[in-house]
Order: C-alpha cells, then sequence, then structure tokens
C-alpha cells in the first residue's frame, strides 16, 4: 500500500457513495433500543421505493443524544429522527418522495449538539465503523502515512510535545513527554498497549470510540509506535464490551489486508502488528501496572513504582501505556499540526475532552467539549439540566475516583487543574449529574462499596481502610454514629489516600471526602447525640 492506493480505496469509495444517506446508530446503545430492526426497515423501504440509485443505508458509530435512541440522521441536509421504531423507518424513507414522516423529528441544531467540537469524535456517526474503506475515505491512515515516509521518530515525539497533549485516563500526564521517556529506554522489543479497560461506573467514552472509529484508535497506536520504537501492540479491552472486540478484530483484519498494519507498513521498513487481549472484569485492571500483569498471564494486582513501564513494563521491556482517546488524538494532531491543537483549550489542558453524561439529567449521552468549558454549560445548557422540574445538587465527575462538586461551583472550568482543586479529578470522563433527590451520604457509601469490592487486597489500607469506610458510613446511614464519629472518618480517608499502593486506593476516598466538604449538613442531620458512646459500649 502507498499513498497512491490509498487515494484509490478513497476515490471508489467516493464514487459509490448515494447523493441521500440515512445513517442508522449503530453503537451499543441504539443497538440496544432495536437500531439493527429500524436499519433493516430503511434498507427495505429504499429497495421497494425503488430508490437504490441515490439512496443508501449506512450503519454509523454513535449518534451521540442516547436518551433518545434508536436515531437516524438524513444527509445532506442532517434532519435527526429520534426514538425510530422499526415500523416508522418506511415513512422516513417516504419523505424522498414528499410524504410525511410519522417518526419524531430531533432538533439538531439545540445546545447539545451546537456546543460540541469534534476532534476525537470527528468521524463517529459518519464512517461505517466495519468497513476500512469508510475511514479511508474520510482521512483516514494519511497521518500515518505522513510519519512513516516524512517523518523521523525523534520528530514525531517533538511534535506530539509541542501539541500539549496529555494523558486522557485520569493523571493528565503530559504524552509527548512519555513517549520521549520510552523512545529514549533501550530495548531489544517495546510494546505500546491501549488501556480500554473502561470500569468506571457510568461511563462509557472509550466504548464510543472503539465502537465508532475502531481505525482512529489502531492509526494513533502505529503512529505512536513509529515514534518509541516498537513494533508489537496490545489492546487491553473489557470483556463486557462484546461489540467493540467485535469491531477491532475486524478492523486489525482490514488493516493487515491492505497493509496498513504488520510489516514494511507503506513499504518502509516500519513493522507494527495488534493484538487484542481481553479483560476479566476486575477494575483494577485499569491500573497500568496491573494491566501488563493481566497480559502477561498473571494476575492482575498492581506492584510498586518506580520502575515504571517506561523503563520496564511488559516482560521488563519499555512500554508506552496510553487509553483509547489518547491514541484517538493523535491522527488530527499530525494533520493539523501541534500550533492547532495547542490553540484549543486552556493554557494547561490543551484540545478537547469527551465526557459520557449520566445521571439524572434530560439528555444523556457523549459529549466532547473543549477543555475549559464550564461544568454549568455541559451539564445545564448541553444537558438540559434535571428532568422533570428537578434542580441540580452535584456532579460527579472521574467514577469512584473522582470527587461530588456542588451546584454552586458548577461555573469552573474543565481542566485538570480546576477539578482537582474541587477535591476531584477529570478521570477518564464519567460524569454523573445528581438532583435535589439524591442522598449524598448514600452516594458516598455507594463508590466506597465500589472500590471495596473491587479492591485487590494486595496492600492493606485499600483492603481494610475501604471496608472500614464502608462500615462507618454505613452506620452514620442507620442512624448509629455521632459527632465525635466524624472525625475518625475523615482521618482513615487521609490514610487509604496516603499509604495505599496504587492510583485506585489512594483516590477511593475522594467521594467520601468531597460529600464531607460540601455536604457536611448531610452528615450531621444522620447523627444521633450520643449513638457513637452507645455503640462503643456495645461493641460496635
Amino acid at each position: 500500500m502507498d499513498l497512491a492506493e490509498l487515494q484509490e480505496v478513497a476515490d471508489r469509495e467516493a464514487a459509490a457513495s448515494k447523493a441521500v444517506r440515512f445513517r442508522v446508530c449503530s453503537a451499543a446503545g441504539c443497538l440496544s433500543s432495536g437500531a439493527l430492526e429500524v436499519r433493516s426497515g430503511l434498507e427495505d423501504a429504499v429497495e421497494r421505493e425503488g430508490l437504490g440509485e441515490n439512496a443508501q443505508v449506512c450503519a454509523v458509530g454513535c449518534l451521540r443524544l442516547c436518551c433518545e435512541g434508536p436515531l437516524v440522521r438524513v444527509d445532506p441536509d442532517g434532519t435527526l429522527y429520534e426514538r425510530v421504531a422499526p415500523d416508522q423507518a418506511a415513512s422516513i424513507v417516504a419523505t424522498l418522495k414528499g410524504g410525511e414522516p410519522s417518526a419524531r423529528r430531533g432538533d439538531a441544531d439545540r445546545p447539545f449538539f451546537s456546543l460540541q467540537r469534534s476532534i476525537v469524535l470527528e468521524n463517529s456517526g459518519t464512517v461505517e465503523p466495519e468497513r476500512i474503506e469508510s475511514y479511508i475515505a474520510a482521512g483516514g491512515y494519511r497521518s500515518l502515512h505522513e510519519v512513516v515516509r516524512e517523518m523521523n521518530p525523534a520528530e514525531v515525539v517533538d511534535l506530539v510535545t509541542r501539541s500539549g497533549l496529555r494523558g486522557r485516563g485520569g493523571a493528565g500526564y503530559p504524552t509527548g513527554l512519555k513517549w520521549g521517556m520510552v523512545a529514549k529506554n533501550p530495548g531489544p522489543h517495546k510494546f505500546v498497549v491501549c488501556n480500554a479497560d473502561e470500569g468506571d461506573p457510568g461511563a462509557f467514552m472509550d466504548r464510543t470510540v472503539l465502537e465508532s472509529d475502531p481505525h482512529r484508535v489502531l492509526e494513533g497506536m502505529a503512529i505512536a509506535a513509529y515514534a518509541v520504537g516498537a513494533e508489537q501492540g496490545y489492546i487491553y479491552v473489557r470483556g463486557e464490551y462484546p461489540l467493540a472486540i467485535r469491531r477491532l478484530e475486524t478492523g486489525i483484519r482490514q488493516a493487515r489486508r491492505l497493509g496498513l498494519l504488520g510489516t514494511q507498513i507503506f513499504e518502509s521498513p516500519f513493522n507494527f502488528r495488534v493484538d487484542l487481549r481481553i479483560g476479566a472484569g476486575a477494575f483494577v485492571c485499569g491500573e497500568e501496572t496491573a494491566l501488563i500483569a493481566s497480559i502477561e498471564g498473571r494476575r492482575g494486582v498492581p506492584r510498586p513504582r518506580p520502575p515504571y513501564p517506561a523503563a520496564s513494563g511488559l516482560w521488563g521491556n519499555p512500554t508506552l501505556i496510553n487509553n483509547v482517546e489518547t491514541f484517538a488524538n493523535v491522527p488530527p494532531i499530525i494533520r493539523n499540526g501541534p500550533e492547532w491543537f495547542a490553540s484549543i483549550g486552556t493554557a494547561k489542558s490543551k484540545g478537547t475532552k469527551v465526557f459520557a453524561l449520566a445521571g439524572k439529567v434530560r439528555h444523556t449521552g457523549i459529549v466532547e467539549v473543549p477543555m475549559g468549558t464550564t461544568l454549568r454549560t455541559i451539564v445545564e445548557t448541553m444537558g438540559g439540566g434535571a428532568p422533570d422540574g428537578g434542580t441540580i445538587k452535584a456532579v460527579q465527575t472521574g467514577g469512584p475516583s473522582g470527587g461530588c462538586i456542588p451546584e454552586d461551583r458548577l461555573d469552573t472550568p474543565v481542566d485538570y487543574e480546576s477539578l482537582a482543586q474541587l477535591g476531584s479529578i477529570m478521570g477518564s470522563g464519567g460524569m454523573i449529574v445528581m438532583d435535589q433527590g439524591t442522598n449524598m451520604v448514600e452516594i458516598a457509601r455507594f463508590f466506597i462499596g465500589f472500590c471495596m469490592d473491587e479492591s485487590c487486597g494486595k496492600c492493606i489500607p485499600c483492603r481494610a481502610g475501604t471496608v472500614q469506610l464502608h462500615r462507618m458510613l454505613s452506620r452514620i446511614i442507620d442512624g448509629e454514629a455521632a459527632e465525635e464519629d466524624l472525625e475518625p472518618l475523615r482521618a482513615l480517608c487521609e490514610m487509604v489516600k496516603a499509604a495505599s499502593l496504587c492510583g485506585l486506593g489512594q483516590s477511593a476516598p475522594n467521594p467520601v471526602l468531597s460529600t464531607l466538604r460540601y455536604f457536611e449538613d448531610e452528615y450531621r442531620q444522620l447523627l444521633r447525640p450520643g449513638a457513637g458512646a452507645a455503640a462503643a459500649s456495645a461493641g460496635r
């Protein structure tokens, strides 16, 4: 495969494209609501009406407004249909002959869509994720060609460094700096790993990217491999994501067939192979050293660092680990330049961030916004606020390791530093909205219970500390705690943060600490005078 052949594929795809395209969301959310039957209904109607010369039905990736699925968008005019039933499909096709649709029209210009800026999701809802030709027609694999044929590895690392891209997996470590460390470390073998073990409750950003645009992630991984000198890559993906796994398998097979993965990529000395590793559902395997152990075939538990994976990762070799969204940012950075990417976002947080908007909010789904967008814009303007006339009470970011941010702090811009100042974290992008009916102490117990169940048990502070925190919260909720129990609760949180082995244990108390910080009155309302002493005398 060379550039001319890549262009031939794109030209054939463009020539085969029909004037009208019915794009049916084929991501997991819409499929679970009947999108497959809607697609069949559209295909039957197009054939029955004799419109095959001018119209086609495409199974595309996520159209983002998950709460209104199944979704259908008709291009080129962009008409959106929501909650489409299979028996309404024919009426949508009939609009091409002047008919009236029985399906509900959606507002494609509502803030949920209009305030998004798509970089990672630019192909989502447009390309067909199970066809590499569709990705190539959208400009896919051209960035890889540019890198392999026109740049040396050091230039690629420098370009990514100048873009200001930071890891989207949670910690926000500078991506170019990490790539540079792996590139400089000697070793006969190096590896690139994509962390797709998305385990946060309410988070589905990575799943959406993998289901909607798998070749984007593969291309980003190949560029990274060229930059650091790796010839083998792994995608560690949750077993609970069967659709994403199937599309990755298809994508890898297609890319190998066209010579875009494998040996002598773009007729160069560069070789890169990608294999999948399926996670068995352990939350801790999202931590990079536990993930490495799992890929190696061992029990997935973290180990002390240093050495860091950049120096000693898979089988003791230098290993680059980034998550799905980080790799998906790379091809457009190569295509548009580092200055373009660095011009988006805030001074220290560049580019955009993908969030899974869920919970007590009217418009749930996937949003991608520039860094620096306020939480209020995301939740109230784009998300439409709380449903049924309710009011927003708090927003939880960062999954079980994040914190609960109260409504009066929603004007805070979304960036790594601002969220940390509020006692939360960016995390991988889960965003759960809570309304006035939410009990914040119950929320704290839910998340600490999640961390307790998912603790790998290797270190005592996490293994025993989360159990004790859960018991203390339960005593408060059951009315068995008193004023003097709050300070030991805080102290135990700080001990678990300071003494746990890995980041998961270190951040587990965040929901408790943030709710104590902003919603202490709700804890106090549950306390019972003298209850602590009574419980102590009773041996509880």
